[in-house]
């Protein structure tokens, strides 16, 4: 008999059907992932009026001769004010890719248009724009050719821009004012193992219960087992997680730096926080607090005058600055500043991390309910001499006479679940 005649097992075939299965539906996970990707980046090149950028020397060379110096009418923010034209134009112009009149400038190395990472000291795209929209009398001809900081002179020195350029930075700015500044890309591993174990599943059980392709069901059993098993991973990690965000660092409306406040000009915490020893929050301060100082002071080291104008901006027109609140607790649960600061005696850094070393503050501590207790258990209380503390007799007589040697948190009622959540 010829061997090469004889039928192949069956455990072959069927392990080649599992390969070639498990292959294509990574393959056409991977596809509808892409293709998803594909989109939003189409969306971003569109809303950015970034797409199809044509060679430098042929932008040069179809662009018309700039003209003489003309009066600039202000920021319209009108749409149909600009053309097409107008609006490639800045974008290459903004982006260092045509030179200006006066030579080669990239505003986007300083003036970012994507969020960052760190904090950048210089006003993004979408700032600009929001100033030019804000303020009728703001004039980018003005600002490039008649700076009036020494910051602006420093970093735009030898810079002019003439009347088209003007228009068509402005054009520019308005699509960044339009559609925003942009998110960061996002890198969906965790998304990307939840939903592919998912679709194994899901062909695992159309397998089971219709196409019947795989003749043995232990197959189907270690697929749907493994897949459960990463499913009940991630809902016990989100469940657990719910509620916390360790490491929350969102930016600011004003570049506000603690690091230079707190840190080297050694500015109190309770000086722009001062209801913290006798309130529930620590407050945000207002913009009046924030004048104290900066009625004088008009010039930051790092940003020059731009930041400081938006607190004087804010005060002119009466409005608040919109500060992001950073540490937030559940709605059911019942926190004090006061009483952390003033009877716990509790010094800022011991919950909020080494602040006076941020230059963006985010939240080091989880908040969670274990953490709270486990602070409260293990925790000396400063009780011989706390005025809060004289009210307890027994546990005063009891560290006299020497039966205990230190009191906990814990001791007077601060595991009680009705401290907390009453």
């Amino acid at each position: 008999m010829n061997m090469q005649h004889l039928p192949k097992p069956t455990m072959i075939r069927d392990w080649r059907r599992v390969i070639i299965f498990s292959a294509g539906a990574f393959c056409l996970f991977c596809l509808l992932f892409s293709l998803k990707i594909y989109a939003q980046d189409t969306t971003e090149v569109k809303a950015d009026s970034l797409g199809a950028q044509t060679p430098v020397s042929e932008e040069v060379a179809a662009a018309p001769a700039p003209a003489v110096s003309q009066p600039v009418a202000a920021f319209t923010g009108d749409p149909h004010s600009y053309s097409k034209t107008d609006y490639r134009k800045g974008s290459r112009l903004f982006q260092g890719l045509i030179p200006f009149e006066s030579g080669t400038h990239n505003c986007a190395s300083c003036h970012y248009v994507k969020p960052t990472q760190e904090i950048n000291w210089n006003p993004s795209a979408y700032e600009l724009a929001n100033l030019m929209k804000k303020s009728e009398n703001y004039k980018l001809m003005d600002v490039m050719n008649l700076p009036a900081s020494l910051r602006l002179m420093e970093d735009h020195k030898g810079m002019t821009i003439t009347a088209d350029e003007a228009r068509y930075l402005e054009a520019y700015l308005h699509k960044i004012d339009v559609y925003g500044p942009g998110e960061l890309p996002a890198y969906p591993i965790r998304a990307a193992i939840f939903w592919g174990f998912g679709l194994l599943m899901l062909l695992a059980l159309v397998d089971l219960l219709i196409t019947k392709k795989i003749k043995y069901y232990f197959i189907h059993g270690i697929v749907l087992l493994v897949g459960l098993g990463v499913h009940m991973q991630f809902a016990y990690a989100e469940g657990k997680n719910l509620g916390r965000t360790p490491g929350y660092e969102p930016d600011q409306p004003i570049k506000f730096s603690h690091k230079i406040h707190a840190g080297e000009n050694e500015i109190d915490c309770r000086y722009c926080h001062h209801i913290a020893d006798h309130s529930l929050s620590a407050g945000i301060p207002s913009t009046n607090v924030c004048l104290n100082c900066h009625t004088v002071i008009r010039n930051g080291t790092n940003s020059g005058r731009f930041e400081i104008n938006k607190i004087h901006y804010a005060a002119e027109h009466n409005e608040p600055v919109q500060w992001i609140r950073i540490h937030n607790l559940p709605n059911h649960s019942f926190f004090s500043h006061a009483q952390h600061v003033n009877a716990g005696r509790l010094d800022c850094t011991e919950c909020h991390g080494e602040v006076k070393e941020m230059h963006i503050v985010r939240q080091v501590e989880d908040l969670s309910m274990g953490w709270c207790l486990t602070c409260h258990r293990t925790r000396k209380v400063d009780f011989a001499d706390n005025p809060y503390y004289q009210m307890f007799d027994r546990l005063q007589d009891d560290l006299k006479n020497g039966r205990i040697d230190s009191i906990s948190p814990a001791m007077v009622g601060a595991t009680d679940c009705m401290k907390c959540h009453y």
